[in-house]
């Protein structure tokens, strides 16, 4: 394990310096096409859950693994290089909702190899184009910064035990399962994601490997701040004690409200850059209007002002959009860092 992962992360380092990567678009967005019902998320395993499961997303790495088979590949063919796993949603914690407690390690790791799989037939067919899985770990469902009762702000509703936990189980699922990285994403409380990273950091210990760590944040609004109030430096700050791979940030804002809290990060790093927009704001129903040359358009920015090392796109995007970003991207070198922290 220990050699395998070290390749990995030296391989990761020789690509990103060659090049920007590609990582891929929405899952929710593609899985919606197919207008799935309970029935579906069900199937036959699962037809007498005593819970509702349909929108239960992660279940369908079990249920109907065809679908996330399929959407990986559209977003492999549309030029992806790195393929995010079907966990957003994979931990005990989430998984309560459905009382699925129980299914969070088989979860992951069937998600992992899913991705393991359509990525080394990809990478088999061009190896000058390695592909590579992300263990996708989302922000749970719970905050460990806030009180989600006005009436009583010194409660909190989850502990970092808790979290240390219940993300240590989905991160060693993916390991085992063939994530290449772990991706903790979608932070919109830091004191969550430092749960996810000191159960990364002990698995690494544990197992004496280096893992390839990427972090992407959440900026909610016009503020400029995360939703327990950091500023993207201050994030930046609480999150660079580690060797991490990449941090950045993704959803919430389209790429052009994006921009300027990626030059903050980049010129403030030395860790690869990452960023995964929206494409562009809701409408009013909700949905994702920005057609994929708009979301290019806009991306070009950050390609021009040498913010980035991989991109790739949150809610609403396809691999539309992933197809016009990447052959945008082909056209730019990479964001250089001058001290880099990550090679062995």
């Amino acid at each position: 394990m220990e050699q395998k992962v070290t390749s990995t992360l030296s391989l990761l380092n020789e690509q990103l310096q060659r090049r920007i990567l590609i990582l891929d678009g929405a899952m929710g967005t593609m899985i919606q096409r197919y207008h799935l019902t309970e029935e579906d998320y069900r199937g036959e395993r699962f037809k007498d859950w005593e819970h509702l499961v349909k929108g239960n997303n992660d279940l369908l790495s079990i249920t109907r693994p065809d679908i996330i088979e399929t959407i990986h590949r559209e977003y492999l063919e549309a030029g992806s290089d790195i393929i995010e796993t079907n966990t957003f949603s994979g931990t005990t914690i989430a998984m309560a909702d459905y009382g699925m407690e129980a299914l969070v390690y088989e979860l992951n790791y069937e998600s992992a190899k899913i991705a393991k799989k359509v990525c080394e037939e990809y990478t088999a067919k061009n190896p000058e184009k390695p592909r590579f899985v992300a263990g996708a770990i989302g922000p749970t469902n719970r905050t460990a910064s806030l009180s989600p009762d006005v009436n009583d702000p010194g409660y909190r509703a989850i502990t970092f035990e808790d979290l240390r936990v219940a993300y240590k189980q989905q991160a060693e699922a993916l390991l085992d399962g063939g994530a290449d990285i772990l991706l903790v994403e979608t932070i919109f409380d830091t004191l969550n994601a430092k749960a996810a990273l000191f159960a990364i950091d002990e698995i690494a210990e544990e197992r004496n490997i280096r893992i390839p760590i990427m972090v992407s944040g959440t900026i909610t609004d016009a503020s400029g701040r995360t939703l327990s109030g950091q500023t993207a430096g201050a994030f930046l700050i609480s999150v660079s004690h580690l060797d991490l791979l990449s941090v950045g940030f993704n959803c919430a804002l389209g790429a052009k409200q994006l921009t300027p809290y990626l030059q903050e990060v980049s010129e403030n790093s030395n860790f690869y850059i990452s960023a995964y927009p929206n494409a562009g704001l809701p409408n009013a129903f909700g949905q994702y209007d920005e057609t994929a040359d708009e979301m290019a358009a806009q991306v070009k920015e950050y390609l021009d002002k040498k913010l980035i090392n991989i991109i790739g796109g949150c809610c609403g995007t396809t691999p539309e959009h992933i197809k016009a970003i990447a052959e945008l991207a082909k056209e730019y070198e990479p964001r250089r860092i001058i001290n880099q922290q990550n090679d062995l």
